[in-house]
C-alpha cells in the first residue's frame, strides 16, 4: 500500500510529489472542437501554473511517464503500483467505455491485478499516442490500447481493451528480462537487462530497426508496410550494451554503455541529427557523440515529436531537428545535426523533457538548488506553466519562476500537459492545488464544533477537512511540521474526498468561497494569494 508521511522528509531522492500544469480537458485536448477561442471546459481548466495534484498529494511517486504525442500519464509509486489518468482513446489506459480517466481520481493498478505473482512491482512504463506499456520487476511487459498495427505486441486488433501480458521477448530460445519501455504513435521498443533492444508495431518509417519497411501494394493500389506483432531484435546493436531508450512520434534513440548514441526511424526535419532527411532502417551512430573524447559522448537522451536531445557527459544540452516554429530550428531551417543551445551556455543540465511543443531542462541555480528552465512556442494550453500573468509561450529558454525554490526531480511533458515530480518543501506548499477548492466542512469532522482561536482545527493537506488536534486518534500535541493527511485520505489513497471515483470523466465538486474561512490551520505556511489558506 502507498504510504503517507507527516514531515518534510523530502531529502530522500527516490520519491516526490506531483505538480500539474496545462490542459486537463482530456477528451478534447488538441482538437478543433475544444471550444470557442480556446476557452475550453470550465470544469476542466487549463492550468497556467504548476498546481499540486490533490488526488495524489499523499502518494510517494517514484517516476512519471508521458509521451510527446500523447495525452495520458502513468505514474509509479514507491511501492510499485501504477496510477493512470488522461485521455483513454482506444482504451490506452486499459479501461473500456470511458473517454478519459480524470486526474481527480486516477486509476490505480497493481501487477497482481494483471496476473503477476504477489510481491511484483512495476518498475517502468511507456505512453504512446493511444497505447501504453507497463514493465514489472519480474521482466514481464503488459500493454493496452490501440493495436491496429501491432504496437501493443499482440496479434493485430483494433484495440486491446485491458492490459495483457506480451509474449517474449525471446532470443535464441531464451526469454529475456525487460527493464524499460518506450513508445511512439504506431510502434514500441523495449530494453532488456542485458542491454538488448526489441521492437514491435509498424515498420513504415524504419522505426522497427530491422533493416526494412516491407512496403508493398495491397488491394486497390493501397500501400502497406511490415507489421510485427511480437518483439523482434533491433539490428546492428548486437555487440552493444544499451542502457537507455527513447521514442518520438516515429523515431527512436538508444544510448549504450560507452556513451554512443544510436538513432533510427523517420528522419523528417533531420530529427536524427545525421545531416540529412533520409529515414534510417538500421540504427546509426550519431557522429557528434562518437568520441574519441569521452566527455563529449552521450549521457542522457530525450526524444521529442520532431527533434532529439542529447546531454553529453559534460552535461551540455544538444538538440537536432525541428523544435520551434520560426527562425533557426524551425520547419524551414531545422538543426540538421546536433547543435548546442546557446541560451543554456554555462548551465550544467541534469535532465529534461520534450512535450508536444515544450522543452524543459533542469540545472543548478545560484544557491545550489535545482532550477527549472522552460521554453516552447504555441503552448496554448499553459503547458509551460509560467504563470497566469505571463505569456503562455517562450521563444527562448527562460527560468521557470513559479518553480523557483522548488527542487524538481524530473519533468514529464505530454502533448498538451506537463507533470513535475518535486520534493515537498515550504515553497512547494505555497503552490495552488488542483482542483482549487473541494467540498470541505467548516467544523471539525469528529466533534462538529468550532472551538475558536484557542483550539483551531488542522486542515488535511489533501481534502481540506478540519480536525481538532485532540479529536484525532491518537491525539496530536502540536501541529506537525510539513505535510499532514487526515485518516480518511490515508485510507482512501488516490481519490479526492467526496469525489465519485466511478465517474472518471467528472471533476471534483466545487465548494463555496467561505469553505476555507474560520479558524482552521494548515501544517505548512502559505503567502500565495488565491491559494488555499495554510496557516501555522
Amino acid at each position: 500500500m502507498a504510504k503517507t508521511h507527516t514531515s518534510t522528509d523530502g531529502q530522500d531522492p527516490n520519491w516526490g510529489r506531483v505538480l500539474i500544469c496545462g490542459g486537463t480537458d482530456w477528451p478534447k485536448l488538441g482538437r478543433k472542437e475544444r471550444g470557442g477561442k480556446g476557452e475550453g471546459n470550465p470544469d476542466a481548466p487549463d492550468l497556467l501554473e504548476p498546481h499540486i495534484l490533490r488526488s495524489l498529494s499523499n502518494i510517494k511517486i517514484a517516476s512519471i511517464h508521458a509521451s510527446c504525442c500523447g495525452c495520458h500519464f502513468i505514474l509509479l509509486d514507491v511501492d510499485g503500483a501504477a496510477w493512470m489518468f488522461g485521455r483513454n482513446a482506444s482504451s490506452a489506459l486499459g479501461v473500456s467505455g470511458e473517454d478519459a480517466i480524470s486526474e481527480d481520481a486516477p486509476r490505480r493498478v497493481l501487477p497482481t491485478d494483471l496476473g503477476a505473482e504477489e510481491g511484483t512491482k512495476f518498475v517502468h512504463a511507456a505512453c504512446g499516442r493511444s497505447h501504453s506499456l507497463l514493465v514489472g520487476d519480474d521482466g514481464q511487459v503488459w500493454s493496452a490500447g490501440a493495436n491496429n498495427l501491432g504496437q501493443c505486441g499482440h496479434p493485430v486488433a483494433a484495440q486491446i481493451l485491458a492490459f495483457e501480458a506480451i509474449e517474449g521477448p525471446f532470443l535464441d530460445g531464451e526469454r529475456k528480462h525487460v527493464i524499460k519501455a518506450a513508445a511512439g504513435i504506431t510502434f514500441s521498443i523495449i530494453l532488456t537487462d542485458d542491454g538488448k533492444v526489441f521492437s514491435f508495431g509498424s515498420g513504415e518509417k524504419g522505426q522497427l530497426g530491422n533493416g526494412r519497411t516491407g512496403e508493398h501494394i495491397i488491394t486497390g493500389n493501397k500501400t502497406a508496410f511490415d507489421i510485427e506483432t511480437e518483439p523482434i531484435p533491433v539490428k546492428g546493436l548486437d555487440d552493444k550494451t544499451v542502457i537507455d531508450i527513447a521514442c518520438g512520434q516515429q523515431h527512436s534513440v538508444a544510448l549504450d554503455s560507452e556513451g554512443l548514441v544510436h538513432v533510427w526511424g523517420y528522419n523528417g526535419y533531420c530529427r536524427l541529427g545525421l545531416g540529412n532527411q533520409q529515414d534510417v532502417l538500421i540504427p546509426k551512430v550519431v557522429p557528434h557523440f562518437a568520441g574519441p573524447n569521452e566527455t563529449t559522448m552521450g549521457a542522457h537522451i530525450i526524444a521529442g515529436p520532431s527533434n532529439t536531445v542529447v546531454l553529453d557527459k559534460q552535461q551540455l544540452y544538444w538538440m537536432a531537428g525541428k523544435w520551434k516554429n520560426s527562425g533557426e530550428g524551425s520547419s524551414g531551417s531545422p538543426y540538421s545535426s546536433f547543435r548546442f543551445i546557446q541560451d543554456l551556455m554555462g548551465c550544467k543540465i541534469s535532465g529534461g523533457s520534450c512535450g508536444g511543443v515544450t522543452h524543459f531542462a533542469l540545472t543548478t541555480d545560484d544557491d545550489g538548488g535545482v532550477m527549472t528552465v522552460a521554453w516552447g512556442q504555441n503552448a496554448s494550453y499553459g503547458e509551460l506553466g509560467l504563470g497566469p500573468d505571463e505569456p503562455k509561450s517562450a521563444t527562448k529558454p527562460t527560468r521557470h519562476q513559479p518553480l523557483a525554490g522548488i527542487e524538481v526531480i524530473s519533468v514529464a511533458a505530454g502533448q498538451h500537459t506537463t507533470l513535475f515530480l518535486a520534493k515537498p518543501n515550504d515553497k512547494f506548499s505555497d503552490l495552488p492545488r488542483h482542483p482549487l477548492e473541494v467540498d470541505a466542512p467548516e467544523l471539525c469532522i469528529v466533534c462538529d464544533k468550532d472551538n475558536g482561536d484557542d483550539d483551531p482545527a488542522l486542515e488535511c493537506d489533501k481534502c481540506d477537512h478540519p480536525y481538532h488536534l485532540g479529536c484525532l486518534d491518537p491525539p496530536l500535541e502540536a501541529i506537525p511540521e510539513g505535510e499532514w493527511f487526515c485518516p480518511k485520505c490515508v485510507g482512501e489513497l488516490g481519490a479526492l474526498s467526496g469525489h465519485d471515483s466511478k465517474s472518471s470523466g467528472k471533476k471534483g465538486t466545487k465548494s463555496s468561497p467561505d469553505a476555507k474561512g474560520g479558524t482552521k490551520r494548515k501544517a505548512a505556511s502559505s503567502s500565495k494569494e488565491g491559494a488555499p489558506k495554510r496557516k501555522k
